[in-house]
């Protein structure tokens, strides 16, 4: 035997001994201390740190390091933690450890243990911490590995594969394991990748419980493929978010390198200094005051050391853009020639013969002046007489830009002085918008309904017009916003108001109040022809020539859809016709379509005016009345109810004005009744009713004094009055005096059928003034005392 035999003799010799002799060490104990685990069981194989309380747990750690064979057992326990766990919570099976090394710092004590086996515990010697017990060992199966579970081992080993790359944690662990163990241990293995996975604890506990291999390592397969499933989730997560913040950073990278470049080459300058020298560009074009100079170099400056992303920036570049988009010092041409002006009125607007002659002379005023600087015009007039498209055509024969807005209901004073700077989405008033959009310092503006305008906590805007409108301070008007003096003094300003009553008087102190009165049948006709049926037609897609509408059908459609003063509720009616017609059309109808005054009904419905009831008979008058939609005619009723005693009683919603009216009327006729013709004993006795129809309508004013007294004497004498209207505010005297709405009046009048008509003498003037067109055929007759009217009503 050679020397190389004989060694290799003696080892496998050496080999052999070592597999049938054990050493004291490798002698398991049956008796051990035992230690809670709340987070996760061990498997035999790991090596693990710990990590526990050094005041909960020194006397168990003691008590192990006192024996000989350092062993501890680790059972995973059903409470929240190791601390307040109970020898009940304590699961059956568990791992022996071997105690390798123990080291306390800082109140913990950090245990590197060794596991090694499972074991069952058979009994408790000691139920409360340091925990023991009694324990039985559950050795790994032994002899060679079956085909399947060598298979199962292959499965395991491919999974942890596939994890790997993407967990870089399980690369180090797969190290160590390997170290210790071959891939040929299964039962090592699966315990091994059991405790890779992130499994609950009752899950690696069921692991752990399980001793026959091949349903150990079914189990586990189980675990690693919902592992892996994870994985890829996390990773798939994880790439998605990469790619997008790579793609901003590179994004960002390329722009930054991008502006770097154009500034090196001198193409593109940084966003500071390009909007910069975008508002000096704008500067150059505009004539800035001294002050508004001064202001503009200063954000200028301060703009230049902000921080672009700062919200003080945005400030200042806001307040910079306002400044340099206001036409300082950019004014229109006006387009003095009054012949233009006239055509231009004309065109847009039939009728309104005395309104274009006010707007003409204002006109004129400012050609010999060679401008037109900023004044007032005030329309006052009802809905639909045409108050908005004046403003424009005035305009137009200015050839100013225009600009409208509506002031009804606005209640905060900010909307026209501007909001200060200090607020978060502050903006110059609506005056200074209209100045930036126009484009120019001298536009027409449009105030609409101003007699709306409101009050509230947020300020009075009444007050805060009248330095906008005020020419002799709109010179220097104070934007809150733009805390410069801008100078509106060459706009145009033009109200509209439906009445003057809701509107304060210093600011109606400054307005140049031009009426406009509503339209008479003749002239609805005519706008309804030229312009409204056109342009209905026009709306609806529909050719000039496909309706056909008489002159009898129209004014039928006046008289009894839209009897009011202006022209909308006509332009309505006329669509509501189109629309229909436009129907009839797609059914195949043939062109053009005649539209009768019988058809209306099928049309429209039934007539929303009739004729007013021809009330007579003793006591009964007719007066006239202005109202907000025009004139209108009021039957004036007085009857005796009854003799039991003497009185006077007033009904129709009347207001203050009218009582007192109808009181005043009452004594003057008791005082002069034997003078009238009147039995002076009448009203003794006699209890008298005056009603106002319709009693729904409130109504007011000093215009029915002479109508009041002429029911009462009516009544009195007991004889009806001749068919006759009349309007006129009387006294205690007898004086009849003046009243207003002279042409409403007139228009109602004629509307009714009346062809007599008794007015103030003091209206005269207001009565010559009327246009020829609605006084033809009306016999008027003027009073200056009530001697004048009487001879009239009998």
């Amino acid at each position: 035997m050679s020397d190389a035999e004989a060694l290799n003799h003696d080892d496998d010799n050496t080999e052999e001994a070592s597999i049938q002799l054990a050493r004291a060490n490798d002698v398991l104990p049956t008796e051990i201390h035992i230690l809670p685990v709340a987070s996760r069981p061990f498997f035999p194989g790991q090596a693990v740190p710990l990590m526990m309380d050094a005041a909960h747990w020194s006397p168990t750690m003691r008590a192990v390091a006192d024996t000989e064979h350092k062993m501890l057992g680790v059972i995973l326990v059903d409470s929240e933690t190791s601390e307040e766990a109970t020898s009940a919570q304590f699961r059956a099976i568990g791992t022996a450890c071997r105690v390798h090394r123990i080291h306390q710092q800082d109140g913990h004590l950090q245990v590197l243990v060794e596991c090694l086996q499972r074991f069952r515990v058979t009994g408790w010697l000691n139920e409360t911490a340091p925990f023991c017990a009694r324990v039985t060992y559950l050795p790994e199966p032994i002899g060679a590995p079956s085909s399947d579970i060598k298979a199962y081992a292959m499965a395991v080993i491919n999974t942890i594969k596939e994890l790997l790359p993407l967990n870089p944690l399980y690369v180090e662990e797969l190290r160590m394991f390997l170290d210790r163990f071959g891939p040929d241990d299964p039962s090592h293995l699966s315990d091994f990748a059991a405790s890779l996975t992130t499994s609950t604890k009752d899950q690696l506990q069921e692991v752990l419980e399980i001793l026959p291999l091949l349903p150990r390592m079914e189990k586990v397969l189980v675990l690693l493929n919902n592992e892996l499933e994870l994985a890829r989730a996390q990773q798939k997560i994880r790439r998605t978010v990469e790619d997008k913040m790579q793609k901003q950073q590179r994004e960002f990278f390329l722009r930054e390198q991008l502006k770097a470049i154009q500034k090196e080459l001198g193409i593109a300058k940084d966003d500071r200094t390009a909007e910069i020298d975008k508002f000096r560009l704008r500067l150059k074009e505009l004539t800035l005051t001294e002050q508004a100079q001064k202001r503009v170099e200063e954000e200028l400056e301060k703009m230049g050391m902000l921080e672009t992303g700062s919200p003080e920036y945005a400030v200042t570049r806001n307040y910079l853009d306002w400044i340099t988009l206001l036409p300082w010092g950019k004014h229109s041409k006006d387009k003095l020639d009054l012949k233009r002006a006239r055509r231009v009125l004309d065109h847009d607007h039939y009728g309104l013969e005395d309104v274009k002659l006010r707007i003409l002379e204002f006109l004129a005023v400012g050609i010999h002046k060679g401008e037109i600087a900023g004044s007032i015009i005030l329309l006052v007039g009802p809905p639909g007489v045409g108050k908005t498209s004046i403003g424009r055509s005035i305009a137009d024969a200015l050839g100013r830009r225009f600009y409208r807005f509506s002031v009804g209901g606005i209640r905060d004073e900010a909307e026209i002085k501007g909001h200060r700077r200090t607020y978060i989405g502050a903006m110059p008033g609506k005056f200074l918008q209209a100045i930036k959009e126009t484009e120019t310092s001298n536009p027409v503006i449009l105030l609409d309904e101003i007699d709306k305008i409101g009050a509230s906590y947020h300020g009075d805007p009444a007050s805060a017009l009248l330095e906008v409108l005020d020419p002799e301070q709109n010179v220097d008007f104070l934007d809150h916003y733009l805390d410069l003096r801008f100078d509106l003094s060459k706009v145009l300003f033009v109200c509209t108001a439906n009445q003057l009553d809701s509107i304060p008087a210093p600011l109606l102190d400054r307005m140049e109040v031009i009426q406009l009165s509503g339209y008479i049948a003749e002239e609805k006709l005519q706008i309804a022809k030229k312009y409204l049926l056109p342009r209905q037609l026009e709306r609806a897609g529909l050719a000039k020539d496909s309706v056909k509408m008489d002159t009898k059908t129209l004014r039928a459609l006046i008289d009894g859809y839209a009897r009011d003063a202006g022209v909308r509720r006509l332009e309505k009616q006329l669509g509501k016709i189109v629309r229909k017609i436009a129907v009839q059309l797609l059914e195949g109808k043939l062109t053009p379509i005649r539209v009768r005054d019988d058809d209306l009904k099928s049309y429209l419905g039934g007539a929303v005016f009739r004729d007013e009831r021809k009330l007579s008979g003793p006591g009964v008058i007719t007066g006239l009345a202005w109202t907000a939609m025009g004139g209108a005619t009021l039957s004036i009723e007085a009857v005796r109810t009854h003799s039991f005693t003497r009185g006077f009683k007033l009904t129709g919603q009347l207001g203050e004005v009218m009582k007192e009216s109808a009181e005043i009327a009452y004594g003057y006729l008791i005082g002069h009744a034997q003078e009238f013709g009147a039995n002076p004993s009448f009203f003794e006795n006699a209890f008298i009713h005056v009603h106002v129809p319709a009693g729904a309508t409130p109504k007011d004013g000093p215009s029915a004094g002479i109508t009041l007294v002429s029911a009462l004497l009516s009544l009195a004498r007991n004889q009806p009055v001749r068919r006759i209207a009349m309007t006129g505010e009387i006294t205690l005297t007898g004086e009849v005096f003046p009243v207003g709405g002279i042409r409403e009046k007139l228009i109602a009048a004629r509307r009714a059928g009346i062809k007599e008509i008794i007015l103030p003498e003091d209206n005269r003037s207001d009565f010559e003034e009327v246009p020829e067109h609605v006084r033809k055929g009306l016999k008027v007759h003027f009073a200056s005392r009530y001697n004048d009217v009487l001879p009239l009503l009998f």
